[in-house]
């Protein structure tokens, strides 16, 4: 009986030029990133041009990053900036290449 792969699903945060915030959940971060990017889904990311991928961390249980993402939703935003900065201190765009070989062809 072939076994299944394993699921992976990710809590996200994504942040803009003044580092607003917004936390998400998916099973597919790279186009969950590029649908912020190109702001395919309307809706507060989309208005506030939060663009850039600045932390994320992965489990294989939907679950479980439900959780994480409503406790994270429900931190201080100081205490989300902690989270952001152990991971990603400069704030750099952890996406930034996944992209570019598709932009340099257009």
């Amino acid at each position: 009986m072939p076994t299944s792969p394993e699921r992976r699903y990710y809590v996200y945060i994504m942040t803009n030029g003044v580092r607003t915030l917004y936390v998400g959940v998916t099973n597919d971060l790279v186009r969950r990133v590029y649908e912020h990017r190109e702001k395919l889904v309307p809706g507060f990311a989309s208005r506030y041009n939060v663009t850039w991928l600045a932390y994320y961390e992965q489990t294989s249980d939907i679950a479980s990053a439900i959780a994480r993402e409503k406790q994270i939703k429900g931190w201080r935003r100081s205490k989300k900036v902690e989270l952001i900065e152990s991971m990603n201190p400069r704030w750099k765009d952890l996406a930034l290449e996944w992209f570019e070989d598709a932009r340099s062809e257009l």
